[in-house]
Parts: structure tokens; C-alpha cells; sequence
């Protein structure tokens, strides 16, 4: 395999016949690129041909499972990656269209150990991407990427004989199956489900419905083009529209996806956005209580009501706070025999006996719904209510280029760091440590907390910030966080602030 080029123009020969991959587009856990900018189908080739010689590399069954998402250019790339997974040598198991968490589904399914899911998930029309992996329930993290990078990028592909295709039939029927098993509601339930035409909306209306929940729809038609909003559940503009909807048909709850189904966002019956990490909580409680002195993992971006909820203390919970980002996530709920694990984006990480250890929304969904079943005098706002009151902005999201976002984020951790060894206050209170497992999360005295670190995906910084006091504690830490987050000329405009 001849190296692939960082670059080459579209509507020319070479580009049809060359390989052209964007080096930037291998992240910390998946991969990412603008499509056809960064990465052309050949490229897309030489990607598959560089997994497959790594599975082989690796000493692992050449078997893996491939599915994609609803958008109209998937297929093609879809078929692009498996022309060079087949020309390493491996068995393709072609799903066909699906959510992320049903090709991790089909790795089980189909007795397989690897899988790639072609899907730019909730990145807007013009990216694609590959989530994949080959430990299940575990995907790409770091030293994976880095090593798959060095095989693509370097022309270390290795053709082998043993290729081969087949499309199966039926994954998508036992993975609802899977999901939903015999379980039906004992009380009435009315729920928004809201997919953002996304790839979810093939299954989450089917999976409420199977359970007996009565389903309010909320652009649940199949759209590519996406229609109304671009699918996330973390992105107010989502919320929002949820929110609407809840007060409109006056549903106990809704549900909402993000574009290839591995994340669940809440609002609830008073059409309160409730932020994924204090779902978490509320999931949490529900159940240490089942399942008493559980560990649950939460990231670094989640609310500081993991290690501090009383009730959670009670039921004898052990809180650990991890990197995020999916990958290293679902290596961390599975080395340390977590119950489940919570990630502020609305990645969700339900393990035995729960679920299967990967991040899926719709895992998710049957389990808050199971969760209102125990608890039939409760409304969603009444378990958020039932939480300690806490003050957390949005994920907030400054430009900062792929090029130069890590070593920005280096020189603010440092800047952060001197704060703390100099004995400076933020937001006028002491700071009592600062915490650099991923970026900086700068504690305060009173467990309020501001945090800054690189985005994996997307060519951002990532801003959270919760105060346990006040709302105007919460403004004050993020307008010092952004005080000195504004001394990087590199720092563009954020996508959303409070």
C-alpha cells in the first residue's frame, strides 16, 4: 500500500484514484473527518485495509461486523472501508444500516470481536467517521488510534487472501429484542421521543412502543437532510424543542437521541432540561439501591453529585471520576467491574447485569422507563427535584483549531496550575486543588468546580462549570475560567454560553 496523501483536489484524477486522508481526522477515540475534504473513498479504502492489517497484527480473529448510519453518502463509505478490510483478509459481517450500539450489539450477536460502524454521529451533514474496535464492549482508545494512524498514514497495510462478504439479516430485530426483552409497563406512561430524523428514529419509537409507553412523536421521520435540528441531545436547540413538545402534550417525560443512537437526553414532565450527568445521578440512586456499595464512573465534565448526594453515600456507592470521551470511558466502568458509567454528553455505560457495558441510548431509554415502573408515584421533575440543588452551565464549546487545541489546552492548564500553587481565588473563593487527569478541572473550597479541556471530536475547547451555591457563582467561575482561557489569541467564539 503506497502512503495516502494529506491532500488532493476533488474533480481530478487523482482524486479518484488516489488515496487522500486527512491526518487529523484520527482521533483520541474514533475517527472524524469532512467528507469529501479530508477524505476521499479511496482513502476510506486504505482505512479499511490499515484496520484489517491491524486486527491481524494483533493476533485476532479476522471477523468483524460493519454497519452504518442513515446518511445518504454512509453507504458508499461503508462499502468503500470493506472493499479494504477485504483485501487484508477479513470477514466482513455487513449489517447494514443501524445505531452505533447495534453494531456493538452485533459484535455479541454474531459472536464476532470486532466491529466498525460508519457513522459521523451527531456532527453535522458533511462528516463521517468510524467508531471501532475489537475488544468488546470496548472501542479504539489512544494507543489503538495512534497505531492504526502509523499503519494508514505510513502505507503499512498488508493485502491478504481470505477476504470475504456476507449480509446479515435480522440484527436489528434481536437487538430490540435484547433491549426490551418481556418487559412491559405497569403504569401508564406518555413519552416525546425525539431522533432529529436521525438514524434513531427506526428504533425508538418501535422500542417504546414494545413496552407498553405511549409514544408522542417528535421528528421521528427517517431525514437525512435533517430537517429541524442537527441531532443532539446535548445541544439546547434540541432540548428546547423537546421541552416544547413535553408542555404541548403534556407527556411525563421525552426522550431524545443523537444522530446514530448511543446518547439519551431528558427533559421532564415540566419541560426542565435535566443535564445527562444529573440523570445520571438520579439513575444512580435507582440503582445502588438494587444493587448496594456499586462503583459508578462518572467524567470529569459530570456534576460533583456522584461523590457528595447523600442518598448515594447511603447506599454505600463508590464514585470514580475518569477521562472523558466513550472509549476511555467503557475501559474504565470495565477495569474496575463498575455497575455503570456516566458521561456529561449523554454517553450512558450500563454493564452486567444491566446491560452490555457500551454506550447506548436506547439501553438508556428502556432503563429510565423501568426506572419510572419502580417508582409509580414519582414524576421525572420529582426525582430531579429530589436531588441537592446544584448550578451547571452547558457544555460550551470555544473554536480552537485541531492543530493547535492541545498545546492551547496545555499552556491554560499550566496557567490554572500557577493559579492554585500562587494561592489566587477563582470566582472569590480559595481553590482547593486542581485536578489534570483530562485538562484542568479547578476545584473549589466549597466542591463548586470550573473545567477546561480539548474536545476529541471536534475542533473546540470544552467549558463546564457547576457551583453548589448559587447561579451567580456559577457565572462568576466561568467568566475566570474564560478570563484566562481568553489569553490564547488561538480561542474563537463559543458555540453557546449562558
Amino acid at each position: 500500500m503506497t502512503k495516502p496523501l494529506a491532500e488532493v483536489t476533488p474533480n481530478t484524477w487523482s482524486f479518484l484514484r488516489d488515496a487522500m486522508i486527512k491526518p487529523t481526522g484520527f482521533r483520541e477515540y474514533d475517527a472524524r473527518w469532512k467528507y469529501p475534504d479530508e477524505i476521499n473513498l479511496p482513502g476510506m479504502t486504505a482505512l479499511g485495509l490499515g484496520l484489517g492489517t491491524q486486527i491481524h497484527k494483533r493476533g485476532i480473529e479476522p471477523v468483524i461486523a460493519v454497519g452504518n448510519d442513515y446518511r445518504d453518502y454512509s453507504l458508499s463509505i461503508k462499502n468503500a472501508l470493506i472493499v479494504g478490510l477485504m483485501q487484508a483478509g477479513i470477514q466482513v459481517k455487513d449489517i447494514g444500516p443501524a445505531v452505533s450500539p447495534m453494531a456493538y450489539f452485533a459484535q455479541f450477536h454474531l459472536d464476532v470481536p470486532a466491529v466498525a460502524m460508519v457513522t459521523a454521529s451527531h456532527n453535522p451533514n458533511g462528516w463521517t467517521g468510524v467508531k471501532m474496535g475489537f475488544d468488546r464492549p470496548l472501542t479504539h482508545g489512544p494507543d489503538e488510534m495512534a497505531e492504526l494512524r502509523d499503519i494508514v498514514l505510513n502505507g503499512e497495510g498488508v493485502a491478504r487472501p481470505g477476504g470475504s462478504y456476507e449480509f446479515v439479516d435480522g440484527v436489528k430485530e434481536a437487538y430490540v429484542d435484547d433491549l426490551v426483552g418481556d418487559f412491559k409497563m405497569s403504569r401508564p406512561l406518555k413519552v416525546v421521543c425525539a431522533t432529529g430524523n436521525g438514524t434513531a428514529a427506526a428504533f425508538a419509537p418501535e422500542v417504546f412502543e414494545r413496552m407498553g409507553v405511549e409514544v408522542v412523536d417528535s421528528h421521528n421521520r427517517l431525514d437525512y437532510t435533517f430537517p429541524n435540528y442537527n441531532p443532539n441531545p446535548e445541544a439546547m436547540e434540541m432540548l428546547h424543542d423537546m421541552s416544547a413538545s413535553v408542555k404541548a402534550s403534556g407527556a411525563d417525560m421525552a426522550l431524545g437521541f443523537d444522530g446514530d443512537g448511543d446518547r439519551c437526553g431528558v427533559v421532564d414532565d415540566e419541560g426542565e432540561e435535566i443535564f445527562a450527568d444529573k440523570v445520571g445521578v438520579i439513575m444512580a440512586r435507582d440503582l445502588s439501591k438494587i444493587y448496594p456499595n456499586a462503583t459508578f464512573v462518572a467524567d470529569v465534565k459530570s456534576t460533583g453529585l456522584f461523590a457528595s448526594d447523600p442518598e448515594l453515600q447511603a447506599n454505600g456507592v463508590t464514585a470514580d471520576y475518569w477521562k472523558t470521551g466513550h472509549s476511555h470511558m467503557k475501559r474504565r466502568v470495565k477495569e474496575i467491574g463498575a455497575l455503570a458509567g456516566f458521561e456529561k454528553s449523554g454517553h450512558y455505560f450500563l454493564a452486567g447485569p444491566v446491560g452490555r457495558g457500551y454506550d447506548c441510548g436506547m439501553r438508556v431509554a428502556v432503563e429510565i422507563c423501568k426506572l419510572m415502573d419502580r417508582n409509580p408515584d414519582k414524576s421525572m421533575s420529582d426525582l430531579r427535584k429530589a436531588l441537592p440543588k446544584t448550578w451547571a452551565t452547558p457544555t460550551m464549546s470555544p473554536y480552537a483549531a485541531d492543530t493547535e487545541k492541545y498545546d492551547i489546552l496545555a499552556r491554560l492548564v499550566d496557567k490554572l496550575v500557577a493559579k492554585y500553587d500562587a494561592g489566587e481565588t477563582l470566582a472569590g473563593r480559595p481553590i482547593k486543588e486542581v485536578v489534570t487527569v483530562n485538562g484542568a478541572r479547578v476545584i473549589l473550597d466549597n466542591g463548586s468546580w470550573g473545567l477546561v479541556r480539548a474536545s476529541s471530536n471536534t475542533p473546540n475547547l470544552v467549558v463546564v462549570c457547576e457551583s453548589s451555591e448559587s447561579e451567580a457563582e456559577m457565572r462568576a467561575i466561568f467568566a475566570d475560567i474564560d478570563a484566562v482561557i481568553r489569553t490564547e489569541p488561538g480561542v474563537g467564539d463559543y458555540d453557546q454560553t449562558i
